[in-house]
């Protein structure tokens, strides 16, 4: 399949990095033993796919922007563009030897993310999407699900762990949640959630406490492949609000109305 010059970029760099991380996963599996621990060695596989991404995205498209997590704002000459990269999109899995993490590499003109990838390198499953050219899973084009009822519904959300996030919250809202769906899971990697939305694999997804580099590219990816993406007032942006609630429009409406009262 023919894609545009900026997703081929985007493509190569996350398949670089990519390669990396898959071999660091080896060594993580092996280390699991050891009283010590994959910590420190986490650590480094994540500074050094965030360094291999900066550096194959800077060298194609000179004088971008570029927010990391690892790395923090690097402003370029260009100001009217931005890289927003996660490296290592799913850490505590990977530091577990658990194969659901990713890539995640999204490009913003002004104040709009015109272009995204999503890439699991664990089992080849690359997610891209340009803006109005839809979304796709390994050249196969991608729509979100339609199912309309909740009690149909798989749903995905995010967990608060020790030192991070309002535990009680996050009870109150899975209860309300497990009450009115077939399934409630938690995969520990937005940008995949957000890519799973996508594909159908999900129905729906809330989350809060997010960065915008775990939700750029999947924001672009759900909405291409037809889904709504928003923070929890329903009309606003998640990628400076912090807390994402997206599905097809349908789960998306129905999941604002439940969730939205609990966190008044």
């Amino acid at each position: 399949m023919l894609y545009s010059a900026l997703i081929n970029v985007m493509v190569k760099a996350a398949r670089r990095a990519g390669r990396s991380l898959k071999r660091d996963l080896g060594e993580v599996e092996h280390l699991q033993v050891s009283l010590k621990g994959p910590a420190n060695f986490v650590s480094l596989a994540d500074k050094r796919s965030e360094e291999m991404l900066y550096t194959d995205l800077a060298k194609a498209r000179p004088g971008y922007g570029f927010i990391g997590e690892e790395g923090g704002n690097r402003e370029g000459a260009d100001k009217t563009h931005t890289w927003i990269v996660d490296p290592l999109d799913g850490t505590t899995n990977f530091l577990h030897g658990i194969a659901q993490f990713a890539i995640s590499i999204a490009l913003k003109r002004e104040d709009l993310i015109i272009a995204g990838v999503i890439y699991n390198p664990a089992n080849e499953e690359l997610y891209i999407a340009e803006r109005g050219k839809g979304a796709f899973l390994n050249d196969q084009r991608i729509r979100v699900a339609g199912r309309r009822k909740l009690g149909e519904c798989v749903i995905a959300c995010g967990l608060p762990h020790i030192g991070r996030g309002d535990h009680e919250l996050s009870r109150c809202e899975m209860a309300e949640i497990q009450n009115k769906v077939a399934g409630l899971r938690r995969f520990g990697a937005a940008s995949l959630d957000m890519a799973f939305i996508a594909a159908g694999r999900l129905d729906g997804y809330w989350e809060r406490n997010l960065q915008a580099w775990d939700m750029a590219a999947g924001q672009i990816i759900v909405r291409e492949a037809g889904g709504i993406v928003s923070g929890f007032e329903g009309n606003d942006d998640a990628l400076t609000s912090g807390n994402v609630i997206c599905g097809n429009e349908y789960v998306h409406a129905e999941l604002l109305k439940i969730l939205q009262p609990l966190g008044k």
